[in-house]
């Protein structure tokens, strides 16, 4: 797992001191998120798509922010469609319709530049 912090900026050279305190309930895991990703994707844009490794993203809202793959079957992922935050307290998928179909658009963007072509 991996974490994010959204509006930081750093020095670009000499010393950083990084004081972190957060509190919050994280109360779905990576996994979790990920699935709920998974399962998201498939239903409503198609099956060929899952949710990636999740990275918890720091900032007004803790979320994890999670990668949309696309996959073929036989030869696996082709690469990263989009990306979908879901809420570590509640583990609601923030997703809005003009996301969805965003992600839609790009994956079959993708899907027809790395589709197996017939011999």
């Amino acid at each position: 797992m991996s974490v994010q912090l959204e509006g930081v900026t750093l020095p670009k050279s000499g010393r950083v001191d990084v004081d972190i305190h957060l509190s919050a309930d994280i109360h779905v895991t990576a996994t979790a998120a990920r699935r709920r990703v998974s399962r998201l994707v498939i239903s409503e844009i198609g099956n060929l798509l899952y949710g990636g490794e999740p990275t918890l993203i720091v900032g007004e809202r803790v979320r994890w922010h999670v990668p949309v793959i696309l996959a073929y079957p036989d030869t696996g992922p082709v690469g990263q469609v989009g990306v979908l935050d879901v809420d570590v307290e509640t583990g609601e998928v923030l997703a809005t319709t003009k996301q969805i179909a965003e992600i839609t658009d790009y994956a079959r963007f993708v899907a027809q530049r790395a589709a197996p072509r017939a011999e």
